[in-house]
């Protein structure tokens, strides 16, 4: 529980600067990205194709970019990773969430390029997210996930199911 408890007990005070460094990623880097700096945005300009490519590099369906743009533009908050190495920035995670502004949020589309998978990248990258939504005051954050990253999910304190809550879909015929 410590990852959420660092997270509800620090201040409600605005967060930092929009772009942020991860202090340690280069000090556990090995090989050729030591010369990396790994850092955060909340901007929403963001390169579809890149994020495309990125989504294709972890094996997601492909989504018409039109609507792609359209969810990032309604969404509450976006959060890109990006790695910096000398002038060359490429985008190597990606998350959003939507939100009713007051109460609750909801993440989506977290993805993390396999090359940095495994390294504590998702969990930095979820981090930042829900440390963005908690300094707007939400409390209550859901997402969906698939099977396969439920453990990755629950070791950060998400739980399935808390006090039998059953998520319900409708979807067209």
């Amino acid at each position: 529980m410590g990852f959420w408890k660092s997270l509800f007990s620090s201040s409600d005070a605005p967060s930092a600067p929009q772009a942020m460094q991860m202090e340690d990623y280069t000090s556990k880097a090995a090989g050729d990205r030591a010369n990396s700096r790994i850092f955060f945005s909340t901007e929403r300009d963001i390169d579809l194709y890149e994020l495309e490519e990125l989504c294709d590099a972890v094996g997601w369906s492909r989504r018409p970019l039109r609507k792609v743009k359209k969810a990032i533009q309604h969404s509450f908050l976006v959060v890109s990773m990006w790695e910096q190495r000398g002038s060359h920035r490429r985008l190597i995670g990606f998350s959003r969430a939507t939100s009713d502004h007051a109460f609750n949020a909801t993440i989506w589309d977290v993805v993390v390029h396999p090359e940095f998978q495994g390294k504590g990248m998702g969990k930095a990258l979820m981090k930042q997210v829900i440390k963005k939504l908690r300094s707007e005051d939400i409390s209550n954050i859901t997402l969906f996930a698939d099977p396969q990253v439920v453990d990755f999910y629950r070791n950060l304190g998400f739980m399935s199911d808390p006090e039998g809550i059953k998520g319900m879909f409708w979807y067209p015929d």
